[in-house]
């Protein structure tokens, strides 16, 4: 029998989760043991998850699961070194030479376990089979409005929080607009055409933000790309990988602009090849916009977590797309599984 724990996300802020009470259902339907940990911040109750037949287990409780059990959470581990004997379903950030990635995959190494990186998680066109892309850039798109909203008050953008839905969030963002009391900002999206892109674009739509949407062919040429200069706001929705232009370089800070927000949704600054060089650490919610320049004033704001400021509605989502593979994992050997451990290997040979 395969058993799936999902376990409980140590990462403050950090309410979602993907699989719903009702996937789980169709889980144990299957044949499946489904294990779920208790929570103090999870969006959906455990009662929940025991209503529809899931197994309970306390809080944090995943290092002592059965060896063959697969550990099933979003974000990372906590960072306390321990080696890895499990399987581990997550997103890793650990195939592009990141830091904190490579002293993950040591631990996996000295474990014997493995990391199935939901990023990796690709069909056959190499696309991802679930993905949080639409709300990242949903929200992304909210909080670089409100770091400018807050620069027309001469000030940087104050703590942001999670909301019960989305519809919320666009009300509180609507009046601080309309309290701005200027004209809305201009914003150009690099990457519009995929999922995080259009997030952001119906989220600039929603308030009347004027909007450039751009994708693959016009950044062909490689830029440098002027046009990114010329608008208020910036929102890269591009994942960083090798070949990825530079869409912002680091003399950008002293350059005379209206561009005064970037959004770099995509969040990568520790890769080598992030196309925004004017910053080089995330921003987190009680520091949405980090100050990289004050005379031309230029914020960015980079939160890695971006969905779960609205956990109710990208928790479904995500788990809606992910679970017809989360069917497939009693052939964990076969499918995008396989391709997962192919990357695993890879990285770690």
């Amino acid at each position: 029998m395969t058993h799936l724990w999902v376990r409980s996300e140590s990462r403050p802020n950090e309410e979602r989760v993907g699989l719903t009470p009702e996937g789980a259902a169709k889980l144990i339907a299957a044949g499946y043991q489904v294990t779920v940990e208790e929570s103090g911040q999870r969006i959906i109750p455990v009662s929940a998850y025991a209503d529809a037949g899931c197994e309970i287990a306390p809080e944090f409780s995943w290092s002592e699961a059965p060896d063959d059990a697969i550990i099933f959470g979003l974000k990372e581990l906590p960072e306390d070194g321990s080696p890895l004997r499990h399987r581990h379903i997550m997103f890793g950030h650990a195939y592009k030479g990141q830091p904190s990635g490579q002293i993950l995959l040591e631990r996996f190494k000295e474990g014997g376990g493995m990391l199935l990186d939901l990023e990796y998680l690709t069909d056959s066109d190499a696309r991802r089979v679930a993905a949080f892309g639409y709300w990242a850039g949903y929200a992304g798109a909210a909080v670089a409005l409100m770091c400018w909203v807050a620069q027309q008050e001469g000030k940087l953008a104050g703590p942001v929080k999670a909301y019960r839905s989305a519809n919320h969030m666009l009300m509180e963002l609507q009046q601080a607009l309309v309290n701005a009391g200027t004209q809305r900002p201009t914003a150009l999206i690099i990457g519009a055409l995929g999922r995080v892109g259009t997030g952001a674009a119906d989220l600039c739509q929603s308030m009347g933000v004027s909007t450039t949407r751009w994708d693959m062919q016009e950044t062909a040429s490689g830029g440098p790309f002027p046009e990114v200069l010329n608008h208020d706001i910036f929102l890269n929705c591009i994942l960083a990988r090798p070949g990825t232009p530079v869409f912002v370089a680091a003399s950008a800070k002293a350059t005379e602009k209206a561009l005064t927000v970037i959004g770099d949704i995509a969040c990568d600054p520790d890769s080598d090849f992030s196309p925004i060089k004017v910053y080089d650490r995330t921003t987190t919610w009680d520091e949405p916009a980090l100050r990289v320049a004050e005379r031309p004033l230029l914020d960015v704001t980079a939160i890695d977590n971006l969905p779960s400021m609205l956990p109710a509605e990208s928790s479904a989502d995500f788990a809606d797309q992910l679970l017809p593979y989360l069917l497939t994992l009693d052939a964990i050997d076969e499918g995008v599984w396989a391709g997962a451990q192919d990357w695993y290997r890879r990285a770690t040979a």
